[in-house]
Parts: C-alpha cells; structure tokens; sequence
C-alpha cells in the first residue's frame, strides 16, 4: 500500500509517499528516523498491523517549507530521507 502525506494549493502537489510494504522490509530498523535532519519520521502501526514509517502530523501542512533545506537548490544532491531509505520506500511528489 502506498501511504501518501502532505497537501495540495495553488503552488502545487507537495507529498511523500511511503510504500509501506517496502517499509516492513527496512533491513536497517527504520534509517529514515535519523536520516531527515528535521527529524519528519515516526514509526507507527498501521491499518493491517504493519509497523512503517509516517510523516509526522505537525509536519504534513508544511512539507514544501520543511523539506527545502534538502532539496537540491539547498546544497544535497540527494534527499537524505531517500537515501537512508534503503528499500527505496520513501518518495518525494515535487
């Protein structure tokens, strides 16, 4: 199942998506927790029992705000989030 956070306005899409069956499989006890520098992550049980990764609620209304100190105009040429992911579970919309 793909869990999508975040928000629509007239500047645009802002979303992450995490593919929660990738998540189940995260081989590094859920990197992304200390991947994001702004800390966005938690672990929580979902819907079918699934432990994974979620954007944190007080983050979801601002992600084009939070995340553009990682995006590539500031200075990373990766997303840490991303890259901490290892099963490749967390997407970026914009």
């Amino acid at each position: 199942m793909i869990a999508n956070y975040g928000y629509k306005d007239g500047s645009g899409e802002f979303y992450i998506s995490i593919d929660t069956d990738k998540c189940t499989s995260c081989p590094v006890e859920h990197a992304c927790l200390t991947g994001c520098p702004k800390g966005m992550f938690e672990i929580i049980t979902d819907d079918y029992d699934d432990v994974v990764a979620a954007v944190k609620q007080s983050f979801r209304r601002s992600l084009a705000f939070d995340c553009s100190d990682c995006k590539p105009v500031g200075g990373y040429t990766s997303l840490p989030c991303t890259t901490a992911c290892t099963p490749g579970a967390i997407k970026h919309s914009w």
